[in-house]
């Protein structure tokens, strides 16, 4: 079981906007590490298995959005999604989904995802490594509670969501609370 574990200590490859580059393309590059994302903050972590594919961009990303001010409600600092998605990737994913609350993490080789167990291989989709779809609470880097959609394996049929859907982790953030 991961809860209790730390996340695991990578450098992630980001791209950021700096407007002092000018020209059509404002950004340059700039590592982020763990730390960077969770130290001393109470956030959400969410994965799936790729940028713009059909249930990350219709149901799961835009979800996170909406109920973004609930979660901060709830004690959550920030929401992160993650994919083995390069930096560009996630960036353009992003400006399609007209985020302004959620944020992006690239793992672009796949080395977070791998550490923490969650790589599968989907080559039957012609995707080659990506993240099995889960969630977590992760609390100053510790895992507080872990949401991972079942049937956890390599090439899988099927794509099962709910488990780590927003609408779940909401109702489990409340149930803890009550309790």
């Amino acid at each position: 079981m991961l809860i209790g574990k730390k996340v695991p200590d990578v450098t992630f490859h980001t791209r950021v906007r700096d407007e002092s580059i000018g020209g059509p393309n404002p950004f340059r590059w700039q590592d982020m590490t763990s730390d960077d994302y969770f130290k001393g903050k109470r956030v959400i972590l969410f994965s799936l298995p790729g940028a713009f594919t059909p249930t990350c961009s219709t149901y799961q990303l835009p979800d996170f959005e909406k109920m973004y001010p609930e979660f901060k409600a709830e004690g959550i600092d920030e929401i992160y999604c993650i994919a083995v998605n390069d930096a560009f990737v996630m960036n353009a994913w992003g400006k399609s989904q007209n985020l302004e609350n959620v944020k992006l993490i690239p793992d672009g080789s796949g080395e977070f995802t791998r550490k923490m167990g969650m790589l599968v291989h989907k080559d039957n989709l012609g995707f080659g490594m990506r993240s099995w779809r889960y969630a977590a609470i992760i609390n100053d880097g510790q895992i507080e509670q872990w949401f991972e959609e079942e049937g956890y394996s390599d090439n899988c049929e099927s794509d099962p969501y709910g488990v780590s859907s927003p609408q779940n982790i909401m109702e489990k953030l409340k149930a803890k609370v009550a309790a």
